[in-house]
């Protein structure tokens, strides 16, 4: 993230949660209350856009995943070997906190995101998301994720054509 208001990082222990507001009951909540038991138990990872005065201005999280290859698209799957399902990295959530919004924090942490997967030297075909809402999956389309073949708000990315440097 080249902005120099936010650096993008591991959470830790000592970040104060408990301001951050996106705007949304389930995002604030999960991230306030639930997020350091999916740490602790090795389900999930979370990264933080932090500000320069240690304010938390967004997050995301990542896990391993898997799609079952019939999920795909047709012009998908035959590039890809008959197994039952394909390895993936799922981006369970991304926020911004309302303060932040409209300065293309969410847009930054999803790029961030991308170069964290495409950089790890674990295989996955795709970043998977699991959109909120339209207005999400439109934020993910805009940014080239396809729609898979049977939920209309999951979308995928995969990882050779992520715009990733």
């Amino acid at each position: 993230m080249n902005d120099k208001r936010f650096r993008v990082i591991p959470i830790n222990q000592t970040q104060d949660r408990s301001t951050f507001n996106c705007g949304s009951e389930p995002l604030d909540s999960y991230f306030q209350e639930r997020l350091t038991q999916d740490i602790r138990r090795r389900v999930t990872a979370c990264f933080i856009a932090r500000t320069n005065d240690d304010r938390i201005a967004g997050y995301y999280t990542l896990a391993s995943a898997s799609v079952f290859l019939g999920d795909l698209p047709e012009k998908f799957k035959k590039k890809l070997p008959r197994y039952p399902s394909v390895p993936v990295v799922r981006m369970g959530r991304l926020a911004v906190d309302q303060t932040y919004k409209g300065l293309g924090l969410g847009a930054a942490l999803l790029a961030d995101a991308l170069t964290r997967v495409v950089r790890s030297e674990i295989a996955a075909y795709a970043l998977l998301v699991d959109a909120k809402d339209n207005t999400a999956a439109d934020f993910y389309r805009h940014h080239g994720f396809i729609q898979t073949a049977r939920e209309l708000l999951t979308l995928f990315l995969p990882l050779a054509t992520a715009p990733v440097t």
